[in-house]
């Protein structure tokens, strides 16, 4: 019987929150690692992937709630890695709009005891379109067509977008410093998501001096704020915000096997994950612990009809992925390569399948301009279509933790899937247990068990995509 409901309570509902470097996430990882052992698996473990600069935070306590024009509580959270308030403090709020180095020294002088109304270019107007969607079949037929002589050069792409990011984090860091000297009460920023990129936690590093309070809230709410002060109404709110840093800088993954079984084959590896970090304004389910839920069921049903792999399949739940691929950053450096050079798990890299998408039905899978997969996956696929995997898109998609193995030209690919809500939920209060769809994730787990028999049983193995070079 399917374990898939278990599960998604038990990583949601029973772990709660799970943020790089937290006693949260520490709390996580050691049962996790229990419900692994429970379930039979071969050598289930938390494990040291590499350092991590910012260090642990955690959320001890955080109210805020409008004073005047009239009393208004409101459901907030602070940014990750934010700054505490020296008690219940009560202060005016200010709209502060900086886009530029110029809008920053307009508010030099005028800031200290304030609090700080970040604008918010999110839209809030009435949608009518809806708010779950699943592909549609022209969508797919058209992932399948190879679109590289459609695309930006890589390196045009790369270079405007990392142009873009550093303006932002100088930017960033300005505020930050800006804050430090003008000691604004709090900032208040008008969203749902928790991004370390968007606060001013961004620049703090374990053991500096705390950053200013910084909490998120509903548009909704922030939006009267800033609309009664855009009416001449002196805006006032209490807040008290108690976080608790702490000198823990690593980041763990967890690990489990079926060991292989052919003499010749079982130090070779397949190795199935998703990333077990989440941020802590909700529960992490679509983000990710969908992912987690479906690598560990599949896990499960592989174990209980007793498969007997000729490879090792391998279950990772990486840490610190939303803070940057720390935790299969780690892994490949521990592992594969590091220094310019292969370590000896590199040529024994089978396959890599991640999951990081929500909880919506997959579809197919994107295989990374890598041609020699193709045949494999066709193969594969035969025994699966009538559940609904049945595209293979040659093209790339990144932003999760197949892209570090990708980097080598190892056979690491994300899968394509149903969107559902995912993209206005995540990293948001919202992403709670009752963001999964449950039949999705048992159809993904099945699909996940098959490819993976597959991979660890096929005579062949995908190779290294040839037009990949590695680092020096």
């Amino acid at each position: 019987h399917s374990q898939v409901e278990e599960l998604s309570q038990y990583m949601t509902d029973f772990l709660g929150s799970r943020l790089t470097a937290s006693q949260q996430k520490r709390r996580a990882d050691d049962l996790m690692v229990a419900k692994l052992k429970e379930l039979g698996l071969s050598n289930p473990r938390s494990a040291f992937a590499t350092e991590f600069t910012r260090g642990g935070w955690d959320v001890v306590k955080t109210y805020a709630a409008m004073t005047a024009p009239y009393y208004c509580a409101f459901s907030v959270n602070p940014r990750a890695w934010s700054g505490s308030t020296p008690g219940l403090v009560k202060g005016e709020c200010i709209v502060f709009d900086v886009q530029s180095k110029e809008d920053l020294e307009k508010y030099r002088g005028k800031v200290a005891g304030k609090i700080l109304l970040i604008p918010s270019a999110t839209s809030t107007a009435i949608r009518f379109d809806p708010l779950a969607t699943r592909y549609t079949d022209a969508q797919l037929e058209a992932l399948t067509q190879d679109n590289r002589a459609d695309v930006t050069p890589r390196n045009a792409a790369l270079g405007r977008a990392t142009y873009d990011y550093q303006a932002l984090m100088e930017l960033r860091q300005l505020m930050s410093d800006f804050y430090k000297t003008e000691k604004p009460l709090c900032i208040v920023n008008g969203s749902g998501t928790f991004n370390v990129p968007s606060g001013s936690g961004v620049t703090y590093r374990a053991g500096d001096p705390e950053p200013v309070p910084e909490i998120a809230m509903p548009l909704e709410d922030h939006g009267r704020m800033v609309r009664l002060i855009g009416r001449g109404e002196k805006v006032e709110m209490e807040l008290e915000l108690i976080n608790k840093f702490s000198d823990d800088r690593e980041v763990h993954n967890i690990y489990a096997e079926i060991p292989g079984s052919d003499p010749k084959l079982k130090d070779e590896i397949v190795l199935i994950g998703a990333h077990f970090d989440s941020w802590h304004g909700g529960t992490g389910a679509a983000d990710n612990a969908s992912g987690c839920i479906v690598m560990v069921e599949a896990m499960r049903i592989l174990k209980e009809i007793g498969f007997k792999p000729k490879r090792t399949i391998r279950l990772a739940l990486w840490g610190g992925e939303e803070q940057g691929l720390y935790g299969s950053r780690g892994y490949l450096e521990n592992y594969l390569y590091k220094g310019g050079k292969k370590l000896p798990g590199f040529d024994k890299f089978a396959l890599y399948l991640n999951m990081d998408n929500g909880s919506g039905r997959f579809r197919g899978i994107y295989l990374e301009r890598n041609d020699a997969a193709f045949p494999f996956f066709e193969a594969w696929k035969e025994s699966i279509e009538s559940i609904g995997f049945q595209y293979l898109s040659p093209r790339t998609t990144g932003s999760t933790d197949h892209v570090t193995f990708n980097r080598l030209g190892l056979p690491a690919y994300q899968f394509i899937q149903d969107a559902l809500e995912y993209n206005r939920t995540y990293h948001t209060i919202m992403d709670t247990y009752e963001r999964l769809s449950l039949p999705d994730l048992r159809v993904d787990a099945t699909i996940v068990a098959w490819l993976v028999a597959c991979a660890a049983n096929d005579p062949g193995k995908i190779p290294v995509n040839p037009a990949v070079s590695l680092p020096q």
